[in-house]
C-alpha cells in the first residue's frame, strides 16, 4: 500500500512539473512574439516622416489654403492701395507671385497691412507667414528674423526743403529730422545723432506730410522712397551723403522657418531667369524715378547680392 501510495504522490508531482514547465515555456513564447508582433516595416517608416513633414511651414499654408503676408500701403510705388482701393505695388505683387507659385492661385493671399515698426512684431506673434515691406537688412534685425536672399537695394539718405539752407548731414545738428518708428533711418538717428531732434511717426504718408507742413527740417528714409516723392513735389531735394553704405532689402520670415526661407530663396532663382523684378520696376518704379536711375541700382534679381 505504501508503495502504491508513494508511486501515485511521484507521478503527481511529475505532473506538476511538466505543467509547470509548459507554463513556462507558454508565458515565454507569448513574451518573445509579443516584443516582434508588429515590425515597423520601410513603408512604415516613410510614412512616419511624411507625417512629419506635414507639420512644416509649407504644410501648414498649403492646408490653411492662403499665404499671410505683411505689407505696406502708403510706400508707393513698392506698397500702396490705389484707387480701387486695392494693395497695389512692387512688393504686393510678388508676393502674389509668390502665392501663385506655392499655391496655385495668386489670389490665395492675405495681405496684412503692417506699419514698418509692426514688421518684426507681426513675424513672431504668426500674425503673417511672410514679410515683404522693404525691409532693410541689418545684423541687429538677423538676431530675430530670418531673411531670404535680397530682392532689392538701398541706401538711406534725407530730404529737405530746398529752402532750408541745409546742404550736408552736419548742417542737421540741432535741427528735427522726421522718421517713420522701426525704419532703418530711426534707428540710425537714434544711436549716431544725440544732437538731432527726432520726430516720429507710424506711416510713410505722415511723416512726408509732416515734411511738407514744415514740421521737420529733414526726413530720412529709404533714398528711391525720397527720390520718387520728390520728383511729384518740387522744392525738396536729397542730401547727396548717405546715412550708412548701400544695404539690400529681403523678404523675412519668423526666426528659424527655414522651410519657407528656402522656398523663397529658389523662387527668387527661379523669377530671375525670368526677369520678373524688371518687369515689376518697368511697371510701378521706372516711371518713379525717372530715366536717370538705373534699374540694377534698385532690384536683385535672382537673389544674387553682389
Amino acid at each position: 500500500m505504501k508503495n502504491k501510495l508513494g508511486l501515485t504522490l511521484l507521478m503527481v508531482l511529475l505532473m506538476v512539473g511538466l505543467l509547470s514547465a509548459c507554463g513556462s515555456s507558454s508565458s515565454g513564447n507569448d513574451a518573445s512574439s509579443g516584443a516582434k508582433e508588429q515590425p515597423t516595416t520601410a513603408k512604415q517608416q516613410e510614412s512616419g516622416k511624411s507625417s512629419s513633414a506635414d507639420t512644416g511651414a509649407l504644410s501648414k499654408i498649403k492646408e490653411r489654403g492662403k499665404i499671410l503676408v505683411g505689407v505696406f500701403s502708403d510706400k508707393p510705388p513698392f506698397g500702396f492701395t490705389n484707387e480701387k482701393g486695392e494693395l497695389v505695388g512692387f512688393d504686393n505683387d510678388l508676393a502674389r507671385r509668390f502665392a501663385k507659385d506655392l499655391l496655385g492661385d495668386e489670389s490665395k493671399i492675405e495681405f496684412v497691412v503692417v506699419e514698418p515698426a509692426g514688421r518684426i512684431p507681426y513675424l513672431q506673434s504668426d500674425k503673417v507667414d511672410l514679410i515683404v515691406a522693404n525691409m532693410t537688412v541689418t545684423d541687429e534685425r538677423k538676431e530675430i528674423v530670418d531673411f531670404t536672399n535680397p530682392n532689392l537695394k538701398v541706401t538711406t539718405q534725407v530730404l529737405v526743403n530746398d529752402k532750408s539752407g541745409i546742404k550736408t548731414l552736419a548742417d542737421l545738428k540741432g535741427k528735427k529730422v522726421i522718421v517713420t518708428k522701426g525704419t532703418t533711418a530711426d534707428i540710425f538717428f537714434t544711436k549716431n545723432y544725440p544732437d538731432v531732434e527726432l520726430v516720429k511717426f507710424e506711416k510713410n504718408t505722415e511723416s512726408l506730410q509732416a515734411l511738407k507742413d514744415g514740421r521737420g527740417d529733414g526726413y530720412a528714409q529709404d533714398n528711391f522712397i525720397l527720390l520718387a516723392w520728390a520728383r511729384k513735389n518740387p522744392g525738396f531735394s536729397l542730401i547727396p551723403e548717405k546715412l550708412e553704405k548701400e544695404a539690400p532689402i529681403a523678404p523675412a520670415v519668423k526666426k528659424g522657418n527655414t522651410e519657407l526661407r528656402d522656398w523663397v530663396n529658389q523662387e527668387l532663382e527661379t523669377l530671375g531667369k525670368e526677369k520678373f523684378l524688371l518687369q515689376l520696376y518697368d511697371k510701378y518704379v521706372k516711371e518713379e524715378l525717372g530715366p536717370d536711375v538705373s534699374p540694377d541700382d534698385i532690384i536683385v534679381e535672382g537673389g544674387h547680392w553682389k
